[in-house]
């Protein structure tokens, strides 16, 4: 499970985050084919180098091949607004928009971050349409699920601002096939990512008044604001729509803590705006070392010799109970003691803060009457855990860097174990085959 930190200084948009997120995975090429997946053939994906500010970054651009170019979006509101885009949009409708809204969008905008989209393209789509296509996609499920949620949380805030039943709400910009690529690739790369816990700055949504379909309206957009709600949220100090009813969206499915304490930062990436500003126009993600890591930087090797016990009882069922209790790594090996007694030596390595559990569950399992431990010093690679699909199925993958930037990675056993059982192969089949896959 990963920890990430996002600094939300010039907004934030669906392919901010797409770019940023694909970085920070260190792996583009999963995006490439998602048009595919989605059985969306007008949709293509786009990888482009820019420089923001004299950061240089990848740009993920995703394309609406009826249209021949990204739109601009942005804000797509759903709603029509106005984009300006020249929709007319007409849509007022009910929008639903879903937003991404692009407000106004004519936008401009400067929105920022341009992103996303998709305007309108085409056939309005109602949020029944869209559960579908994702429904039918060639996706993981939690990646479905995923995108599921984050455009129910878009209808729901159009609805909302519109006073309309969410069934009943077209989806226009946010149903152009640029737009549900764009949220559905975040869904995949969420899940990839294997996100369990996410920090943000406070966001800046820029600030003014923005033309729509509906009129002038204030950034941030309703609907957007809708979805900020909760969250702490700033101007800035330029003008223009800075945070996208999509980019709201994704932040709010993550539900992130915005507090203020010390990280430690494994790695970072970046992810462009299509518009340039005064400020660099980039969302900063790192992954951080998560806090119970953190907290469990100093460790302690513990040991005990036990001579008068059967082995069996330091089987399978005791060693998961010693990893539950907090544990990290064990090993028990055979020793002579004194008076010419075979005894098994077992080593601990846990947190410093879990001495008492662990050494209490080795009292209550064993008949050792006495444990000693010291204070230990470890070194270890910068790990990433990514949930890749392989021929039997998904499977949890940890990554480690070496300082020579040589890539080390390797299956969850239990994954693969579970997967040995699900397609009646052994452990050692299945491994092999995942191996020559990666």
């Amino acid at each position: 499970m990963n920890t990430i930190y996002i600094e939300a200084f010039s907004g934030l948009s669906g392919n901010m985050f797409l770019s940023a997120f694909s970085a920070l995975l260190g792996d583009y090429e999963v995006l490439r084919d998602l048009p595919q997946k989605l059985h969306l053939p007008d949709g293509k994906i786009e990888i482009k180098q820019v420089d923001k500010n004299g950061i240089n970054c990848q740009y993920v651009e995703v394309i609406d091949l009826n249209l021949g170019k990204e739109p601009d979006h942005d804000h797509s509101h759903s709603h029509s607004h106005e984009h300006n885009h020249d929709h007319g949009h007409t849509h007022s409708h009910n929008h639903a928009h879903t937003h991404a809204h692009n407000h106004s969008h004519t936008h401009s905008h400067d929105d920022s971050h341009t992103h996303e989209h998709s305007h309108s393209h085409g056939a309005h789509r109602h949020l029944s349409d869209i559960q579908k296509i994702i429904d039918h996609a060639h996706i993981s499920d939690n990646a479905k699920k995923i995108a599921h949620d984050i455009f129910l949380m878009i209808g729901q805030a159009e609805s909302k601002i519109h006073d309309m039943p969410l069934e009943t709400i077209h989806f226009h910009e946010i149903s152009g096939v640029d737009s549900i690529i764009d949220i559905v690739g975040n869904a995949v790369l969420i899940d990839q990512l294997n996100i369990s816990k996410v920090y943000c700055t406070p966001i800046c949504t820029g600030f003014g008044i923005v033309k729509t379909q509906h009129g002038m309206l204030p950034v941030p957009a309703p609907a957007t604001a809708e979805l900020l709600q909760g969250m702490p949220i700033y101007p800035g100090t330029e003008e223009g729509e800075k945070i996208t009813p999509t980019g709201a969206a994704i932040l709010k499915y993550l539900n992130p803590d915005f507090k203020s304490t010390a990280y430690t930062t494994i790695k970072t990436a970046y992810g462009p705006g299509k518009k340039n500003f005064h400020n660099a126009n980039v969302v900063r993600i790192s992954l951080l070392k998560s806090e119970v890591e953190q907290e469990k930087d100093t460790y302690l090797q513990l040991e005990a010799s036990i001579d008068d016990m059967s082995p069996e009882y330091l089987g399978v069922s005791f060693q998961d109970g010693l990893l539950a209790a907090g544990a990290v790594d064990f090993s028990i090996t055979q020793q002579l003691m004194k008076k010419g007694r075979f005894a098994f030596l077992l080593s601990v390595i846990l947190p410093k803060s879990n001495l008492t559990e662990v050494a209490n569950y080795i009292f209550n399992s064993t008949s050792t009457i006495g444990v000693r431990y010291y204070n230990i010093d470890r070194i270890e690679l910068p790990r990433i855990q990514k949930t890749k699909q392989t021929p039997f199925g998904e499977v949890l993958v940890k990554e480690s860097t070496t300082p020579t930037q040589q890539l080390k990675s390797k299956p969850e056993f239990d994954d693969v174990e579970r997967l040995a059982k699900a397609n009646n192969q052994s452990p050692y089949q299945v491994l092999n085959t995942i191996n020559s896959n990666f």
